[in-house]
């Protein structure tokens, strides 16, 4: 009995190793490229070619501010700011109030509308952005409101599929109490409803956040080569240029380094609500 007992926890042992050993692994393979890009954001275009694993023989930041002039980093830092800011607000304040709706509309109609959310989701951006770019074309919407315009109508979908998740955790005694009380419809979703649902709106903001901030394809088609850039398109463009004398290593490397920097820090900054959010939708939905 106690060899089985003890052959018992000797394979749970090994099985817990194997697992820590696995994903162990699987962080290194994660982090190596973010490894690989600092050490190399340090580094002259020779010292790169040369070997980019090795180490930098100083921690300059000469490299980066050049890169930060090339990007007119300032500038576009703000304006991906904006788009940034605007459309997640957009996106975040139509979904919420359509999920809250559809969730407390006990009507075919309101089970029809989300299907139709649902099903937006499969719909692929390649597959209608020519005719969407002509939309907005002839609308003179090819500029910022347009392209937040269309963030807003490409994110409400999964956003709104979360947050009807969510909602259904949300107690309806405490709405109507809210209604006894005296609130309005207004009142009741910004000041009872709204609150309750901080963990999920935390990821609905990060996820969109990260695909808005990092983004190229759309920017492109919408803003193309315009005095106004987002920082994506800016790095794109400096690489252009700059490529016509070569492969230049030692703008490309800081320059990807300070873009991804912002969305980076507050990722790990809420990295714990994403997780909370998305796992509570899951098992609500």
């Amino acid at each position: 009995m106690n060899g089985q007992i003890q052959h018992y926890f000797l394979r749970k042992r090994i099985e817990t190793g194997l697992c820590y050993v696995a994903l162990g692994i699987g962080a290194l393979l994660t982090l190596a490229p973010l490894w690989i890009l600092l050490l190399n954001a340090f580094k002259s275009n020779v010292a790169i070619i040369d070997n980019p694993l090795s180490m930098p023989a100083s921690w300059d930041f000469q490299y980066m501010s050049n890169a930060a002039g090339q990007l007119n980093y300032l500038k576009a830092i703000g304006f991906t700011f904006i788009i940034t800011l605007v459309s997640v607000a957009l996106i975040v304040l139509i979904s919420s109030m359509a999920a809250w709706i559809l969730v407390r509309s006990k009507t075919k109609g309101a089970n029809l509308i989300f299907m139709a959310f649902v099903a937006a989701m499969l719909i692929p951006f390649q597959a209608i952005m020519y005719p969407l770019i002509q939309f907005f074309d002839g609308l003179e919407l090819k500029n910022m409101p347009g392209l937040i315009l269309m963030y807003g109508g490409f994110g409400l979908s999964m956003s709104a599929f979360l947050y009807h998740g969510f909602v259904k955790g949300v107690p309806l005694g405490v709405e109507e109490a809210a209604f006894i009380d005296g609130c309005n419809i207004f009142q009741m979703f910004f000041l009872i409803v709204m609150p309750l649902l901080k963990s999920i709106t935390v990821t609905v903001i990060i996820i969109n956040a990260m695909w808005i901030w990092n983004d190229y394809l759309l920017p492109f088609l919408v803003i193309g080569n315009s005095e106004d850039k987002t920082l994506v398109l800016a790095l794109y463009f400096a690489r252009i240029l700059a490529g016509q004398y070569g492969n230049p290593w030692q703008l490309i490397f800081p320059a990807v380094f300070i873009t991804i920097i912002p969305i980076v820090a507050v990722f790990l900054f809420l990295q714990k609500y994403i997780v909370a959010g998305i796992s509570a939708g899951a098992i609500k939905a």
